[in-house]
């Protein structure tokens, strides 16, 4: 496990409403094309592509590896699959700059009714490195939640059946 009770971590989490049911938008959400809806901006690359994904991703324990605009990758476990309430996943093993800052990732996505559609909760969790937690929660936190709920936006008009901006 790469976060224990015990950890000091920098959560960031957005949240978006989608007129879809939450099995609806669990469905197309857990399996989603990253490439869809992670977008390079400023600060951050965009996902390309997907390697060394040869299950379903259905179920904790499967793995794959997203690649980066920046030339960059991680590894990314399912370590939760609930459907169609929420599913959690770590994010190790980063080639970029994120790899000086945090040890790891926990990121959850919560689908709860809200209405007719979902209300969508989607937390990451960083375990910074030694003495980085300042720059994780100070300078970087405003940049990446920025990042999130676009992509976040971006799943949502998936999920509605719009091109994802």
């Amino acid at each position: 496990m790469l976060i224990t009770r015990t950890d000091r971590t920098v959560p960031i989490t957005v949240f978006a409403r989608t007129t879809v049911s939450p099995e609806t938008a669990f469905s197309v959400i857990a399996p989603i094309d990253l490439s869809l809806v992670f977008k390079a901006d400023r600060f951050f690359p965009g996902v390309s592509h997907i390697e060394g994904r040869h299950d379903t991703w259905d179920r904790a324990g499967v793995a794959r590896e997203p690649h980066f605009t920046d030339g960059s990758h991680v590894t990314e476990r399912l370590t939760e699959y609930t459907a169609p309430h929420g599913f959690a996943y770590e994010l190790t093993g980063f080639t970029n700059v994120l790899d000086g800052l945090a040890q790891g990732v926990r990121g959850e996505f919560s689908f709860l009714p809200d209405g007719t559609g979902t209300n969508i909760r989607w937390t990451y969790e960083f375990k910074p490195r030694p003495g980085r937690g300042w720059v994780l929660n100070g300078p970087f936190k405003p940049l990446w939640q920025r990042y999130m709920q676009r992509a976040l936006d971006r799943m949502v008009d998936v999920t509605e059946g719009r091109d994802p901006r």
